[in-house]
């Protein structure tokens, strides 16, 4: 229970206190107008009010990740709230803020763009087409899970409700920003809240009257609780499993939509930090109902790995069980509505990608449709593929997504003549988390499994060497300012000798 409140009360505070040192550090100024202003196509450029901007926000970075995400973490036991509090607090939380901020200083231009102006055309190119890939993945995988569960419910075919969201992920994608998103949406954000609420409520009530023993994160749970540790690796696997919640690349990939939708840059802290903030409360909440229920992660990897149950059952089973028949509404909720909402956002960011890459006018619907059109086709192609493959997909590039876009902001602040630390600190971090997977972790995760002992010191040795390659850039980035500065200044001066 100490755990779980500390944890809760650690990522507010991570809000009020470090989250406004980022907006300040960062520099938010009322006297520069959005592009929500200064644009206003009544498409996706629209202003908004910021409860909703927020709510909206919220639930295009959350639907299954942190409700999920947390629960597959859990399986490692209370470890998992340590990547949470400070994964979100100090790297998810200011990776989602300089990714809607500096889109908000770049005319709402999507993740690519922006990466592309610090970091140059190389990985521009790069973060094109595997943040394009991404987001079809992310929007394929949120059709397939709602999708296999409506048929469970309802006892119908699969193809038919694959067709049904497909048709209203085109709808949603085509229509301007305030007609559906806009409506609904918050609507949608507020209930995902209030589900992860009462459930902490029930978990709260529980405790105290003596009914649920609570695990505590003490020196003693300082190890790895997977079933099968062997090919479950702690360190780099609980990073990549729990993302959402504590850092994310396709919540880059979220931000411009809601940088286009913002009055005011001083919102940005409530819209992108806070939305964090709230995504992070929301998996600490389901990783503690999870590793609890089952009275432990002990329990929990029985149900998981022996039993065979996945996390939409753990959730309907945690919903039912604690909030009777309000928990199964909000449970279908959790695990079939919000997931379609994150689905459909993922279609719209990345035909506003490929839009922003290809100089294509979206003011009709006509051209909206050309550029729609062929990813659907694509999303539905791999809808056919089994869940769990194309969930496998989304984890590494997830984070390998985040750790170019902390890589990009490092160097924006590094180009103001701003301290980078914050940003290249975390993204030396994650470089490390990330190289590591690659090559200790299993080979049907996408790893060469090779032996910790051997993969542990090559990913510090290469995420160091990442953070030395960006140092160098930088210092030779300012080397080549000055000399231009000097070259303008000789200019002048042989101007000036002369005329």
């Amino acid at each position: 229970m100490i755990t779980f409140i500390l944890s809760i009360a650690g990522l507010i505070a991570g809000f009020f206190f470090y989250g406004k040192f980022v907006d300040r550090f960062f520099g938010a100024s009322d006297k520069n107008e959005t592009p929500a202003i200064r644009i206003n196509n009544g498409v996706d450029y629209v202003p908004m009010p910021t409860w909703k901007v927020f709510t909206i926000e919220f639930l295009n970075i959350a639907g299954l990740g942190p409700i999920f995400g947390a629960i597959l973490g859990a399986m490692y036991g209370p470890m998992a709230y340590l990547w949470i509090v400070l994964g979100c607090i100090f790297m998810g939380a200011v990776h989602d803020y300089f990714s809607g901020m500096l889109s908000v200083r770049n005319n709402g231009a999507s993740i690519p763009e922006i990466v592309g102006k610090y970091l140059g055309t190389g990985f521009q190119n790069f973060m094109r087409l595997f943040s394009l890939l991404l987001l079809i993945f992310v929007g394929v995988a949120f059709v397939s899970g709602p999708a296999e569960l409506l048929t469970t419910l309802t006892n119908g075919g699969l193809k038919f409700w694959l067709y049904a969201i497909f048709a209203y992920y085109l709808i949603a994608t085509l229509l301007p920003i305030n007609k559906i998103i806009g409506r609904i949406y918050p609507l949608f954000g507020v209930a995902l809240l209030i589900m992860a609420v009462s459930i902490a409520g029930a978990m709260i009530y529980f405790g105290f009257s003596g009914d649920l023993a609570m695990k505590e994160l003490t020196t003693d749970s300082f190890k790895n609780w997977h079933h099968n540790p062997a090919e479950n690796i702690l360190f780099p696997m609980m990073f990549i499993v729990i993302s959402c919640g504590a850092l994310s690349g396709f919540h880059s990939t979220q931000a411009p939509m809601m940088a286009r939708c913002i009055k005011k840059e001083s919102h940005g802290r409530r819209v992108f930090y806070g939305a964090m903030v709230a995504e992070g409360i929301v998996a600490i909440i389901w990783a503690t109902a999870a590793m609890n229920f089952f009275e432990g992660p002990e329990g929990l990897n029985t149900t998981m790995q022996v039993e065979g149950h996945n996390p939409a059952w753990v959730v309907n089973e945690i919903s039912r069980s604690w909030l009777g028949a309000i928990g199964a509404v909000f449970a279908i909720v959790g695990v079939i509505a919000c997931p379609i909402t994150t689905g459909d956002t993922a279609f719209r960011s990345a035909r506003l990608t490929i839009a922003d890459v290809l100089k294509l006018d979206q003011s009709s619907v006509k051209k909206r449709l050309w550029v729609s059109l062929p990813l659907f086709a694509i999303g539905f192609v791999l809808s056919q593929l089994e869940f769990a493959t194309i969930w496998k997909y989304l984890g590494l590039s997830n984070q390998v997504v985040a750790v170019v876009v902390l890589w990009a902001a490092a160097m924006y602040l590094a180009k103001v003549e701003k301290p980078h630390w914050m940003l290249s600190l975390p993204a030396t971090f994650m470089t490390t988390v990330c190289i590591t997977y690659l090559l200790v972790a299993p080979v049907k995760n996408g790893g060469l499994f090779i032996d910790t002992s051997v993969g542990y010191w090559i990913g510090v040795l290469l995420g160091i060497a990442s953070l030395v390659l960006f140092l160098f850039r930088v210092r030779k980035n300012q080397k080549g300012k000055t000399m231009s500065q000097d070259e303008t200044s000789m200019t002048k001066f042989d101007t000036k000798e002369y005329v």
